[in-house]
């Protein structure tokens, strides 16, 4: 399989070489789409060999995560994989992602951070602060309501879309709201799905930089408007 990462950043200089070095140990591609950053974004991207795609302004992570795919389909991938540019995933993960589609398990994997990990030294659980874990379960109901599909972590950008998901997948939300797009896609096109638990990385910056509650209930309400004018 030809696999290809996509990776939407805004103003992620300081942290997209090490996130596109250790995707670059797992896929083909590295294709970084900079969401109209203001900061030295793309010229680290291109220091890296990675191809860039530049939005000429922030357009929204539904919008650059459509974009990279659209890129990852005229290159001819046939797998595409999607992470985030502030460290919060570990790219070492792409293997776990990407074992239920080798085995022709799964049209597109889940990533979650909420299920056990780790074999080797024993299964342990993500240490994710209790707003992120609220914000998610909400994320979780809204999905599961518009889409009648539950999945554990509905709102996390790392995922798997095999030949038939990336051939398929349409996204037209430009914004968070994408994550519970992704999964009404799932239902509509009857992909079959896995969900594979990871490690998460945070920190102080990716805690700041992630969604506030308060955008959380936005994007619900985005969510469900739109559900309801489909």
């Amino acid at each position: 399989m030809r696999v290809v990462a996509v990776i939407p950043a805004y103003n992620e200089e300081k942290r997209i070489p090490s996130v596109i070095r250790r995707a670059q140990q797992y896929v083909e591609s590295v294709i970084v789409v900079d969401d109209g950053s203001t900061d030295g974004t793309a010229r680290k991207v291109q220091e890296l060999g990675a191809l860039l795609i530049q939005h000429g302004e922030n357009c929204g992570a539904g919008a650059a995560t459509m974009t990279g795919i659209e890129a990852a389909r005229r290159l001819g991938a046939d797998v595409v994989v999607t992470l985030d540019a502030d460290e919060q995933h570990d790219p070492n993960d792409i293997p776990l992602l990407l074992k239920p589609l080798e085995e022709e398990r799964a049209d597109i994997v889940f990533a979650n951070r909420f299920g056990p990990f780790g074999f080797a030294q024993g299964k342990r659980r993500n240490h994710i602060p209790f707003v992120r874990r609220l914000f998610n379960a909400v994320g979780n109901l809204v999905t599961f309501a518009v889409t009648g599909r539950w999945v554990n972590d509905s709102q996390c950008g790392f995922k798997a879309f095999g030949p038939r998901a990336l051939r398929e997948v349409q996204i037209r939300m430009s914004g968070y709201e994408f994550c519970t797009e992704i999964v009404r896609e799932t239902v509509r096109h009857r992909w079959r799905a896995a969900e594979v638990p990871i490690k998460v990385l945070y920190s102080e910056y990716t805690l700041a930089k992630g969604q506030s509650f308060a955008n959380g209930v936005k994007t619900a309400l985005k969510i469900l408007l739109r559900s309801f004018l489909r």
